[in-house]
């Protein structure tokens, strides 16, 4: 691909850095920019810069947020107790559009997945054993999606907790297997979260 400007050249080449974006749609977002009022460039570039510089993870989830301690677990009125361990912050927009959890959230920030590099000590793994021996924890919902990394890891979380006075469910399989929860739609999600079933039923399955 030809660029008769330099400048052109670079903002096309960052722009194709991100995910599912090709040389051309990028050149193509870059041309919008180009043809829209400065000011309106100006706030997406600042935009992401303040994103980049000043965003936070909650101290107790591990969720995305823009204090210390996220909006959910600084709720009083959500169920401590209940603790929903989820991959990413993807997860835990996904189950909160369902509006039918009330507890909080555990992101752990990926899978166990040798092939990719990725063990469990590169987890959010320890902290969550930490809320466990709190004593304050009841309940512990398994949330990964059904592959195999998935499962690896809730199975390894699942042993790390066997010793503690604690119920420990899975989100019902309305979630097919493979799928990713983020693409799975509200309602069968919202479902397969108040049908849950315990952690022990679902290795029985396997």
């Amino acid at each position: 691909m030809e660029f008769s400007s330099k400048l052109l050249e670079k903002a096309v080449n960052e722009m194709a850095q991100l995910p599912g974006i090709g040389k051309r749609t990028a050149l193509r977002l870059v041309l919008h920019l180009l043809k829209q009022p400065a000011e309106q460039t100006h706030f997406l570039s600042q935009s992401l810069i303040s994103m980049r510089d000043e965003i936070k993870f909650c101290k107790n989830c591990h969720n995305i947020c823009d204090l210390e301690i996220c909006e959910i677990c600084n709720n009083h009125l959500r169920n401590h107790k209940i603790i929903c361990i989820v991959e990413d912050v993807r997860d835990v927009m996904a189950i909160e559009n369902t509006n039918q959890f009330k507890g909080i959230y555990h992101v752990l920030g990926g899978k166990i997945s040798p092939i990719d590099g990725v063990g469990p000590s590169q987890l959010n793994i320890i902290t969550l054993v930490e809320k466990i021996k709190s004593g304050h924890v009841e309940e512990i919902i398994f949330a990964l999606s059904s592959t195999m990394e998935g499962d690896t890891t809730n199975f390894y979380i699942y042993k790390q907790l066997k010793d503690f006075n604690i119920k420990t469910s899975t989100i019902a399989r309305g979630i097919a297997v493979g799928d990713e929860l983020e693409y799975a739609d509200e309602v069968t999600l919202g479902r397969s979260i108040i049908q849950r079933v315990p952690f022990e039923n679902s290795m029985k399955n396997n």
